[in-house]
């Protein structure tokens, strides 16, 4: 068969270069490259947005108006797409309602395995769906769980209804529901409530809905009052908390008080349908067990009229095996896994998918993967690849980067100096290619040689959250501590689960989102742009809010977003640069002061690199250098902060918080996203973290990372029930000689 390509001609994406290049369709085509290279640019902005934008072409008008909308990428050409499946980082939402089995589709094989063979027979398969009515327990609305409320925080029974002895706030003194209940005259506002008969009490708590005449502004109103407690009961908690908006979870939470469903003992299910078994077990114990349990259950069916499901459902748990997620179980809440968790449970549904000539685009699959799994990770991407698919992948590890049938490397810098393609092939010739990827993917790590001692311990006892098996274990102060194991091993359990509860002053530094709108940038985040502002107007004797798009100097046609939508009635919105501003987002009368020779548009544009040159304010540079060390020196200051990857998000905290001393500093796999090239930058700003006194903390798989910790936590053995363990604690040279640890296979290396 002739070898197809998707051809891309003069990309100029972001800080692409006119890159033209074929990749190779029905193979695996890696793209590598530092951060901020281009080939982002090229795969998601380019090939994945143009793939999106022509199938939604196919819609009709209307149903588009409903579809997110994608702009042409700026290039002369793109040939030969497939249709695209983008799995990316993002969490999986869904809410309480939304599991691993239900996002495979796995739970849907069981409940259909169930309607056939369950004894007795209860129904169809929607019938053991804890989100269908039919199925669900009507105690707790299939969430297994019931939300109540707790009284000892929502009432005070040593005040009365006067002295403010509701203390949930919609209930405050003189307060709209103050006023309703008040008015109902059923209560004396005088009375402490520890004075209340039972009567009163329950009338207070639960009375049935009744008409209350009561004063709103100038106005009289006929309005329902019902028992307190009933009525919150009603507003909140019979509704999926996760629903609601952040603001109002933070409102409601202290008052509630969470609990296993006492009907349905967290099975989510009614009690009719529980009553339905399989060799013993019902639905819901079989959605309870782990990966590997439950595989061995669905093995030992031997119903003839169930074959073919039973051969089914245990090739696609076996997926969730291979992809190293076998300690999960079907009724793990979506919203409760990492991101890379999520990517893996993502790609397990489309393996088990019936379409063809897909073109698949990962982003960095590896992440959260201890090195043990990353090949089972390569298995699963060759058998997308197998069945006629394209797959293309972001990725920065050397395992994986192995597995590649073509190779794009990305370069040879990062930001304007990157943008080119600077190799393309085999990986055995990028092993001879003197690019970043190929000469650092050669080199071998070595072992750090000497260790700090440390000045102290922080001590966590007897920790059973998750999987953790009554875990006690000593962290080291002063020193580059990291926590490592296999996936789901215990290892943010440990941290984040316990450790941070006992010390909740530490600085997290994780991958979640800066910023999520288009008009906070590097500059806004770090504080800088107030320093700017400042100069800024020094050197003119004006105003500094002249020089913010958010205040007095924006323009006044686009309001300072650089851009102008344009509704278009039932077709898609139009994202137009502002004719006015040019996309500069200021008036033309800031445009014309200068500081140093440049406008504040001008210094907005620039990247962390060129500003370092450019400013001489102390605290400006400061945090430019920080963000130069941690590998940001391609992002420019206004870019907005919604379009960083999770890495990015990671180092620009990173950065911000790098002044300050005497601190715990938790990092939660620092590593994403960065090229390895960029590691030993990274490990630069621990160290120097730690020099400084402070105490640093990492959960990480990067062997790089692990090989120069000054103390190692190995967690495991295994993931699930199998883990929960310290298996390990002491240098990296003491880890060689355990047997029993999984990482120190691959730390001999």
């Amino acid at each position: 068969m002739t070898q197809e390509f998707i051809e891309i001609r003069n990309a100029r994406e972001n800080n692409l270069k006119n890159v033209s290049l074929k990749i190779p369709k029905r193979k695996i085509t890696i793209f590598t490259g530092v951060s901020g290279s281009g080939k982002s640019s090229i795969v998601f902005d380019t090939i994945a947005t143009e793939a999106q934008r022509l199938l939604n072409e196919n819609f009709s008008m209307f149903v588009r108006n409903f579809l997110p909308k994608y702009p042409q990428p700026d290039a002369d050409s793109i040939e030969n797409l497939s249709m695209s499946v983008v799995v990316d980082q993002k969490q999986l939402g869904g809410g309480s309602h939304s599991t691993v089995g239900t996002a495979t589709d796995i739970y849907t094989l069981l409940r259909l395995l169930f309607s056939r063979i369950g004894k007795p027979h209860v129904g169809p398969a929607y019938m053991f769906g804890f989100n269908n009515p039919q199925g669900m327990c009507p105690n707790c609305n299939g969430l297994g769980r019931k939300l109540d409320v707790d009284m000892d925080k929502f009432l005070d029974t040593s005040k009365s209804l006067n002295e403010g002895a509701i203390l949930f706030g919609e209930y405050a003194v003189n307060s709209w529901g103050w006023s309703l209940l008040i008015n109902t005259k059923l209560f004396d506002p005088d009375k402490k409530l520890s004075k209340y008969t039972a009567k009163e009490m329950d009338a207070l708590l639960h009375h049935p809905p009744m008409k209350v005449k009561t004063n709103v502004g100038a106005k009289d109103f006929n309005m329902t009052f019902s028992g307190i407690v009933d009525q919150f009961t009603n507003k909140y908690i019979k509704r999926d908390l996760k629903t609601m908006s952040e603001r109002t979870q933070k409102q409601i939470e202290p008052f509630m008080t969470m609990g296993p469903c006492s009907e349905c003992k967290g099975a989510r299910l009614s009690q009719t349908i529980l009553k339905s078994k399989i060799n013993g077990y019902n639905i819901a114990d079989m959605a309870s067990m782990e990966i590997t349990e439950l595989i061995k259950v669905v093995k030992g069916i031997k119903e003839p009229v169930a074959a073919s499901m039973v051969k089914t459902l245990a090739e696609r748990l076996q997926h969730l095996v291979d992809i190293g997620l076998e300690y999960l179980s079907l009724n793990r809440e979506t919203d409760t896994l990492s991101g890379g968790e999520s990517q893996r449970v993502k790609i397990v549904k489309h393996l088990s998918s019936s379409l063809t000539d897909v073109m698949y685009i990962f982003d960095e699959p590896s992440v959260g993967l201890h090195p043990r799994d990353v090949h089972r990770m390569n298995e699963l991407l060759q058998k997308l690849r197998d069945k006629g698919n394209t797959v293309i992948v972001v990725e920065h590890d050397p395992d994986v980067i192995k597995a590649a049938d073509h190779i794009v490397d990305v370069g040879p810098k990062a930001g304007k100096h990157g943008g080119e393609i600077v190799y393309e092939g085999s990986y055995a010739n990028l092993l001879k290619a003197k690019t970043l990827t190929g000469t650092h993917i050669k080199e071998k790590i070595s072992l750090k040689d000497n260790f700090r001692e440390p000045n102290g311990k922080l001590p966590i006892k007897n920790a059973k959250a998750n999987n953790l098996k009554n875990v006690s274990v000593d962290i080291p102060t002063g020193v580059l501590t990291v926590v490592t194991g296999v996936a789901g091993s215990g290892k943010s359990s440990l941290i984040h689960e316990v450790f941070l509860k006992q010390h909740e002053d530490a600085i997290v530094i994780d991958q979640s989102a800066v910023g999520v709108n288009s008009r906070s940038n590097p500059a806004t985040y770090t504080g800088i742009m107030d320093d700017i502002r400042k100069a800024f107007a020094s050197a003119n004797k004006v105003q500094p809010a002249l020089f913010s798009f958010n205040s007095k100097g924006a323009c006044e046609n686009c309001q300072g977003l650089g851009v102008v939508y344009t509704d278009l009635a039932f077709l898609s919105e139009a994202k137009l640069p502002c004719e006015v501003c040019e996309g500069k987002r200021f008036k033309d009368e800031v445009l014309k002061y200068k500081f140093n020779g440049k406008n504040i548009s001008e210094v907005l544009s620039m990247n962390v690199a060129q500003a370092l040159e450019y400013f001489e304010i102390k605290e400006v540079k400061r945090i430019l250098q920080a963000m130069s060390d941690v590998g940001l020196d391609y992002l420019s200051l206004g870019q907005p902060l919604s379009t960083l990857s999770g890495g990015e998000c990671q180092r620009i905290k990173l950065a911000s918080e790098l002044h300050k001393k005497g601190s715990i500093y938790i990092m939660d796999e620092p590593t994403t996203g960065l090229h390895m090239s960029d590691i030993g930058h990274l490990l630069e700003v621990m160290n120097r973290l730690v020099d400084t006194g402070n105490t640093v903390i990492v959960i990480e798989h990067n062997l790089h990372v692990i090989k120069n910790a000054d103390w190692i936590i190995d967690m495991g053995p295994e993931g699930g029930s199998k883990g929960g363990e310290v298996i390990f604690t002491g240098t990296p040279k003491q880890l060689l000689s355990v047997k029993r640890s999984l990482t120190s296979q691959y730390i001999k290396n």
